[in-house]
């Protein structure tokens, strides 16, 4: 048995997986999301904003304290899209590895897209082959396969992302949805070109923080419950009815929904277009919502 810690360090939240990994078990022992909004204007600047810089570093602070109390005999943290996005990732990364001890590493989209895969699909018993999509801040990653990849694909389009590219109104108006919508059409055209069986997979897998909440939300109960939300289905009907409410309510409106995290209230219809995109391009009637992600997929590659 190997103790392991994996952080995955993307455009809005942090994320910690403790876990002892024996064959191809895996046992959760601490598992942890903090939104930090690192890529905060990224977008437009390229560049890692001083004060997203400090939010993130803090809270990769505690991780580092938990995974000594934890007893960690191996750490792996990987950077995503805002990092690949940032001309002074350096700045971000020297002081994470002084806590850490290891330098976060910067994941290709094709190397994301792959972990992700893997952490979402090991021990699944649902019909094959799968598309996995990880719907992130900055770039989404979709994945086809059976028990490895087939073919894989990152695109720059995530829920911060899209909203500071065109969601600039609150609620958003008709027409910057129209535009939203018709930005993320063009990358699953992308999607098609580049990844053959996208359209054909049996079974629809999401992960990450927006997908997540989108279960939370249909659910009514909070994001912490993982339990309930870890394999629920979320038909295409209440992904619409969700997109539906959240895009013509305010921020302060929508803040108050029991299933939604404070840090994602402002991005998080850019996040569901994605989502309702995806299942109206590829006429999937569902989506099968995990808490298995690339977290689990980085702690695999360390044991």
């Amino acid at each position: 048995m190997t103790r392991v810690a994996a952080i995955d360090i993307g455009t809005n939240s942090v994320r910690l997986l403790v876990a002892d990994i024996e064959g191809d078990a895996l046992k959760t022992i601490d598992r942890r999301t903090q939104i930090t909004r690192l890529g905060q204007g990224v977008n437009q600047t390229r560049r890692l904003d001083p004060e997203a810089i400090k939010r993130t570093v803090a809270v990769i602070s505690e991780y580092a304290q938990a995974i000594k109390h934890h007893g960690v005999t191996r750490v792996r943290a990987t950077a995503t899209s805002a990092s690949r996005d940032a001309t002074n990732r350096d700045d971000f990364f020297d002081p994470v590895e002084q806590l850490l001890g290891v330098r976060p590493e910067l994941l290709s989209g094709e190397e994301e897209a792959g972990l992700e895969f893997v952490g979402a699909t090991t021990g699944l018993t649902e019909p094959s082959p799968y598309l996995v999509v990880d719907v992130g801040g900055g770039s989404t990653e979709f994945i086809v396969g059976t028990s490895v990849p087939d073919g894989l694909i990152s695109v720059d389009v995530g829920c911060v992302r899209l909203t500071e590219q065109v969601l600039h109104s609150d609620p958003p108006s008709a027409e910057e949805l129209s535009v939203a919508v018709g930005i993320v059409r063009d990358h699953l055209a992308d999607v098609d070109r580049e990844v053959a069986g996208a359209g054909a997979a049996k079974t629809l897998i999401g992960t990450a923080g927006t997908v997540w909440t989108l279960g939370a939300i249909e659910l009514g109960v909070d994001t912490s419950e993982s339990e309930r939300i870890h394999h629920f289905r979320l038909t295409r009907e209440a992904a619409e009815e969700i997109f539906r409410t959240l895009a013509t309510e305010p921020i302060e409106q929508r803040r108050h929904n029991p299933g939604l995290e404070p840090g994602r209230v402002d991005v998080i219809v850019g996040g569901v277009i994605v989502v309702v995109s995806v299942m109206r391009h590829w006429a999937f009637d569902e989506m099968l919502i995990s808490e298995a992600d690339i977290l689990d997929g980085i702690a695999r590659s360390i044991a």
